[in-house]
């Protein structure tokens, strides 16, 4: 423990100290565990430290190393948090949760509940009503209850059914969804009551029937009715000489960048202490919460709606990575560590990849007079993770230049959530798109929380928005072609729009630094993605537990346990606790220690060519250098050259060609 970073991961060392003092402290009462994980250090406490590293000075003492516990107590069912001391090896703090709070789903839990539902008899005997041909069964996904009754305080799991009708481990099991529909009690693992699902435009159900065989629509390329494509040539990456980075243990030096990966099971890949050229930029930067509110009006899937980094943890549902695969090149990979329902630690390998990548050209300018040009080409380096939430893939990349921009990319792929729908005679809904025959795929939008925590040369800074408008014709513009900006300085906590019209960029700054050149206090932009809000009703419990939702922007004044943006505890609220309640206190927010949320999204109608799998939907924000430098960052990086990049050129037709090669010269 001595050798550990405040900020490195939890070990497996630590998971288990953890299970002993809980054991200790519980005597004779059997744990079921949630969650084990690191707990922060204290910002106050931390920030000394990090200086001294910073500066290369002698380090103090290092802040408590914390953990923290959620989990049952299975002789009462009663739920906990517990606050742990790894130093003092000592329980800060035990305690009981409200009965109406739900923890989050954990991998064991998942899988028991399949076997659970699968094996119940009134499961099978919808199953039986099938009548399934020889060798297909039947699957399911255990989803996230959702909420629309303020007095439900069980902890419930609907599951949705579908047929496999081959044993190919890639099988497309949602082309096949089935009309029944089962919620079962989490804890004591009864059959609550069989949901019918609604297969028409209204919401009228009824009793399974003989399945209707339907073939269905397969993505695996061994699965394919269509031959895969034979004229794409391999595409190598090689660095002979490895990368330009250096990692030792989760510190990462790059360029003029020097960061820490983070790891927990909530939030997954988090950054931590970034810095450009020995100078302060951010403290902390994450991706604090989504929620994917479905559009489809017929019971029950109107509480269709994950909150997948609260519901289940991006930490928890990340990919173990592979070479050639998930990321081309030279590649690092990072681990990390969960619990087990019983305290056990589990390794999980290869969750984080980090990479450079050639994004094109940094900067090029020709001397038109002379012919003469200087040209450097964009070198990045990519921070990753693939966090696969059931049937959605989710790629969250954090991507570094040499120009001192910080990229924060999400791209989402994987499979669409469908439903039965009779569309035999043409028939369609207007909130989803029929993908397949008795398959439709419902409207949704995925709606994500960019957490950031700056710290732009200190820990005091100042949020505000910049509008570019245009000057009234006057005698300062008698052309009327003059326009300015306007700022406006966010002083409270609360939130903001964007605005498209107005060119709108929000920036942070430090008021108490300015730069000599520009005369203004040095800043980064924030270069929003201007998406659409949350479209559910201002009285429904979908938007109620997602208030983030409502609005792109909102500032903060920093509190040590306001990390996530829908609040502590999302499975089965019946309100958020987040954001909108931080920013409602009206604190100073003006040059002081402070987040900047971020709210962006996809507001996704699908398409038919968005299944089987679907085409990466891919949607970024930029953090960018305004006035924190004199001049361009990255002047100092080398020239490109054939001699450094070693390209090579495309061999042209000869002129003695045959018909045979001239004829795949097409057009």
């Amino acid at each position: 423990m001595a050798s550990l970073h405040p900020f490195d991961p939890i070990t497996p060392g630590e998971i288990q100290l953890a299970v002993r003092i809980l054991e200790s402290a519980f005597p004779g009462v059997k744990l079921r565990y949630k969650r084990i994980d690191l707990q922060e250090p204290y910002k106050h406490e931390v920030i000394p430290y990090l200086e001294a590293e910073r500066q290369g000075k002698p380090r103090p003492a290092k802040p408590a190393r914390l953990l923290f516990a959620l989990f049952h107590r299975l002789d009462n069912g009663s739920f906990y948090k517990a606050l742990i001391n790894a130093n003092t090896k000592a329980i800060l703090s035990a305690k009981e949760l409200p009965k109406d709070v739900q923890g989050p789903a954990d991998v064991d839990e998942m899988i028991e509940m399949e076997h659970t539902c699968l094996n119940h008899p009134q499961v099978k005997a919808e199953i039986e009503k099938l009548k399934l041909p020889q060798g297909m069964t039947v699957c399911m996904d255990p989803w996230i209850y959702g909420t629309d009754d303020i007095n439900e305080s069980r902890r419930l799991t609907q599951c949705y059914m579908y047929v496999v009708s081959t044993d190919h481990p890639q099988h497309n099991q949602y082309s096949l969804p089935l009309k029944f529909s089962p919620v079962f009690d989490g804890i004591t693992r009864e059959l609550v009551r069989m949901d019918y699902l609604p297969d028409g435009a209204d919401s009228q159900t009824s009793q399974t029937q003989p399945w209707k065989p339907v073939k269905a629509i397969q993505y695996a390329h061994d699965l394919l009715d269509e031959p895969v494509r034979t004229d794409l040539k391999p595409y190598i990456v090689q660095q002979p000489e490895g990368a330009s980075f250096t990692v030792i243990g989760n510190a990462v030096s790059w360029q003029k960048w020097r960061f820490r990966v983070g790891f927990n099971n909530r939030e997954g890949l988090v950054l931590h202490n970034l810095t450009y050229d020995g100078r302060n930029t951010f403290y902390r930067l994450s991706f604090s919460e989504m929620t994917v509110p479905y559009g489809d009006p017929r019971a029950p899937y109107h509480r269709k709606q994950a909150f997948d980094v609260g519901d289940v943890g991006f930490g928890i549902t990340a990919n173990q990575l592979a070479l050639g695969c998930d990321c081309l090149g030279h590649i690092k990979y990072f681990d990390g560590y969960r619990t087990d329902a019983q305290g056990t630690p589990v390794h999980l390998q290869n969750v984080i990849c980090m990479h450079e990548q050639d994004a094109g050209l940094q900067h090029k300018h020709t001397n038109y007079r002379t012919g003469a040009a200087t040209v450097v080409r964009n070198r990045q380096l990519v921070v990753q993770m693939i966090c696969t939430v059931a049937n959605y893939e989710y790629i969250f990349a954090f991507i570094l230049d040499q120009a001192a921009n910080i990229e924060l990319e999400v791209r989402a792929t994987g499979i669409l959530s469908t439903v039965p729908f009779d569309n035999e005679n043409g028939q369609t809904v207007p909130w989803g798109t029929n993908v397949g025959p008795g398959v439709m795929a419902p409207f949704h939008q995925h709606m994500f929380s960019l957490r950031i925590d700056p710290a732009l040369d200190g820990y005091k800074n100042t949020v505000y928005y910049e509008d570019s408008v245009p000057m009234p014709v006057d005698d300062n513009n008698p052309y009327g072609v003059g326009y300015t900006t306007e700022q406006n300085v966010i002083r409270n906590s609360g939130s903001a729009s964007t605005s498209v019209e107005k060119h709108r960029v929000f920036k942070i700054r430090n008021d108490h630094i300015i730069n000599p050149i520009t005369h203004h206090p040095i800043a980064y932009k924030l270069q929003t993605s201007p998406s659409q809000m949350i479209l559910t009703n201002p009285k429904s419990f979908g938007l109620k537990r997602a208030q983030f939702a409502t609005r792109p922007i909102w500032v903060t004044k920093y509190q040590d346990d306001e990390l996530f943006a829908a609040g502590e505890f999302t499975n089965q609220s019946k309100e958020s606790q987040g954001v909108e309640k931080w920013a409602a206190r009206n604190d100073t927010v003006e040059d002081e220690d402070l987040v900047l949320w971020h709210t962006f999204g996809l507001t996704h109608n699908p398409r038919i060519e968005d299944f089987p799998v679907m085409p990466m939907e891919r949607v970024s924000v930029m953090l960018k250098p305004d006035g924190f430098f004199t001049k361009n960052p990255a002047l100092d990086v080398p020239q490109s050259s054939q001699s450094f990049n070693r390209s090579t050129q495309h061999p042209e037709p000869s002129c003695c060609s045959g018909p045979q090669d001239r004829s795949q010269l097409k057009l």
